[in-house]
């Protein structure tokens, strides 16, 4: 499939320091109930800040953000007539040199019967193969993606199932693997580190900490109550075990923390971040200083958001990113970067897509599609970041951004 790159110009813009950011920072401490003077260290209760003059929120299709410097948008997967035409959850990894990308895609609406896991591969980035069906329809169950994982020898694609007569909404994971990303395997259940299957659905995160632990989330049963998960099993399909998290309060079925990921902090400790169901359109976080063992009560932060999936880790000289729709509001427009050098003040930020001509028109209707960028997930390459996601629910796209450009240190 050949493929139309749009080059954005190497525009860059940081923010620096003065007595309005100081105050806005002291309002985002204030936001989350831990404030404490500017001329002292971070409390250690907020997990990270946000310098909030960042985001010019007069200007709701960019944020008055510059472009991210280098970057290259290329569409995976466009969808056309008499194709289907709902696809969303796209995330990326490489294998064996090859990128891989998977997604799910239906004809029109979400979460429809026909539901089935697709995936794409491309040697460059730049041409990418026709999709190929990763997991089939089943009639007992909706399936989804749950993202990758790979040792270098094998690579394991997970799958959400959602069982359609399972009350509360849940569901459990699986997982297929391939020697050589062609050829799978049958679908087995993941497992806990007492050998029962995992039930609960896993986010798209799964990547490893300097360790070796696997570490993760996953969304337990009875419905979808997120709690971060750990591994030292290195092929990913056993010992999961979960962290220690108190969630804020929830109903029920759902827990407010939802579809986290997650970075490594200056000082060592694992930041969690979460969409906040809650509807306060600002990031949770929650923080870990024993790899994944106990974790924090999820807050505030100072990064808005969209109320939706989002992406975050650290680049090679150690700089945090996350990746997400920092509009305060539904809106997932536009699609931006926003990093830090230590992972505790994030003080620069970048648009990666935007609204107005960057955005293509949504061209067939369906459940639950909207305008936008959706659920963004990134890898780390040896030259670029990668950032899959899903426009307007019908276009897989790509945009890549030379690790050069983004890295602080």
């Amino acid at each position: 499939m050949n493929a139309t790159i749009r080059q954005a110009s190497p525009a860059c813009r940081i923010r620096s320091s003065s007595i309005q950011s100081a105050l806005t920072l002291l309002a985002a401490l204030v936001f989350s109930g831990c404030a404490s003077a500017p001329d002292r260290a971070p409390d250690p209760a907020i997990p990270f800040s946000v310098e909030e003059e960042l985001f010019d929120r007069e200007q709701p299709d960019t944020l008055g953000l510059p472009p991210a410097p280098g970057a290259e948008t290329v569409t995976v997967y466009r969808a056309e007539e008499n194709s289907y035409q709902y696809n969303h959850g796209a995330v990326l990894t490489v294998f064996q040199g090859r990128l891989y990308v998977q997604w799910q895609s239906s004809i029109q609406d979400e979460d429809a019967p026909e539901t089935e896991v697709r995936y794409a591969t491309s040697d460059t980035g730049e041409r990418w193969s026709d999709p190929a069906v990763l997991a089939e329809p089943r009639p007992e169950a909706v399936v989804t993606n749950g993202g990758w994982w790979t040792d270098g020898d094998t690579l394991v694609a997970y799958l959400n199932v959602w069982p359609k007569e399972l009350e509360p909404r849940g569901g459990h994971v699986e997982y297929v693997t391939s020697q050589d990303g062609q050829h799978w395997s049958e679908p087995r259940r993941v497992t806990t580190a007492s050998g029962a299957a995992l039930d609960g659905i896993i986010e798209q995160d799964v990547r490893r900490l300097d360790d070796k632990r696997l570490l993760t989330a996953v969304h337990v049963q009875p419905g979808l109550i997120a709690k971060p998960y750990h591994t030292d099993d290195p092929s990913g399909l056993s010992g999961w075990t979960p962290g220690e998290m108190p969630n804020l309060e929830h109903k029920p079925e759902m827990s407010r923390e939802l579809e986290p990921s997650w970075f490594i902090r200056e000082d060592g400790a694992v930041v969690m971040t979460f969409r906040d169901q809650a509807g306060s359109f600002r990031v949770l976080a929650s923080v870990s200083h024993d790899r994944g063992e106990t974790w924090s009560q999820p807050v505030i932060t100072g990064l808005h958001d969209s109320r939706s999936k989002q992406s975050a880790g650290n680049l090679p000289d150690g700089t945090a990113f996350i990746v997400n729709n920092p509009s305060g509001s539904k809106t997932r427009i536009p699609l931006a970067i926003t990093t830090s050098e230590n992972g505790h003040a994030f003080d620069r930020a970048y648009r990666v897509r935007a609204g107005g001509s960057d955005l293509q028109p949504q061209r067939f209707n369906g459940r639950y599609k909207r305008a936008g960028y959706s659920y963004p997930k990134s890898y780390v390459g040896d030259r670029y970041l990668y950032i899959t996601y899903a426009t307007n629910k019908e276009d897989i796209e790509l945009t890549r951004i030379p690790l050069s450009a983004l890295e602080r240190r």
